[in-house]
């Protein structure tokens, strides 16, 4: 098995020659509208790894979802994270697997995506821009670079970078919200990593997100190409190909608010977090819902 880097190195350099995004985030250029040339690059690397069978189910929730957005309500998608192939894979899915109606919400799908991406690598800021994101500084980031403060004016400086560009970030998605776009978001934050669970627990900071948006559905993965390369975790590149059954779930439509209201009222008056609670709520949904595709031999 070959890792990205060397199955589709000269691929990368393609990719690298459409590359236009940003190798720096401020507050001026958070949102990134995807970048049509490398997308249309990127389907063919994702289709290439997507095996036979591969597919959506809960196809009428995706519908519904949809319709719900085009009424007026502000869609949330909270998905699954296993792998960097995941936002691709769901906006591929969307537009082979479920006609116009869902090249219609493919195209209304804005990524919520973490400053790394365009920083870090820029055959990683190539693959990421492909797909419309909104940026932004996440927390675990701003602690790594508190620790690694050298002085507090480093630290304080970093806060309030993180601050400007998490504000930039609030108001583009609000500006999405009002465009008829959709904030696909990955409430574990990072990929999940066998072995390590903390990395598929959801952020508290999701719980925010219930209370900005009117109906969510929850997708599932069960299948993906890329899986991380235990060696070299931090390297993207280093993630090893191999082409896969890729199912993509989604939950019934789930209106936000009285999902948590309800949740909230089942929780102690004295419970210590129940933000956390919320979303470690949802996380059990999710987990659920992928493990009945794979209990039921589904791949």
């Amino acid at each position: 098995m070959a890792s990205i880097r060397e199955q589709y190195g000269e691929f990368f350099k393609k990719l690298g020659e459409y590359s236009h995004a940003a190798a720096k985030i401020d507050e001026t250029n958070v949102y990134q509208k995807a970048n049509p040339n490398t997308k249309k690059m990127m389907d063919i690397l994702v289709g290439d790894n997507m095996k036979e069978g591969s597919r959506l189910e809960g196809k009428e929730n995706f519908k519904a979802f949809l319709e719900a957005v085009k009424a007026g309500k502000k869609g949330l998608i909270l998905m699954e994270h296993y792998s960097n192939t995941d936002l691709p894979a769901i906006i591929y899915l969307l537009q082979h697997d479920l006609g116009e109606e869902g090249k219609d919400l493919a195209d209304r799908i804005v990524a919520i995506a973490g400053m790394k991406l365009n920083e870090a690598n820029p055959m990683v800021r190539a693959f990421a821009e492909s797909f419309t994101r909104v940026v932004i500084y996440p927390t675990r980031s701003l602690t790594k670079a508190e620790e690694n403060a050298q002085t507090e004016e480093e630290r304080i400086a970093e806060e309030k970078k993180a601050r400007t560009i998490n504000l930039a970030a609030m108001r583009a998605m609000d500006e999405c919200k009002r465009n008829g776009e959709v904030i696909l978001v990955f409430p574990s934050g990072t990929r999940y990593r066998p072995g390590q669970p903390e990395t598929k627990r959801g952020l508290k900071e999701i719980d925010s997100y219930l209370r900005m948006f009117d109906v969510m559905i929850l997708v599932s993965v069960n299948g993906t190409c890329l899986t991380i390369d235990v060696n070299n975790p931090d390297d993207m590149l280093a993630d090893i190909v191999e082409p896969a059954v890729q199912i993509l779930a989604a939950s019934p439509v789930i209106e936000c608010k009285p999902f948590r209201k309800d949740f909230l009222a089942t929780l102690p008056a004295d419970h210590p977090d129940p933000k956390q609670a919320v979303i470690d709520h949802v996380m059990e949904y999710l987990e659920k819902q992928h493990e009945k595709i794979e209990k039921d031999g589904r791949l």
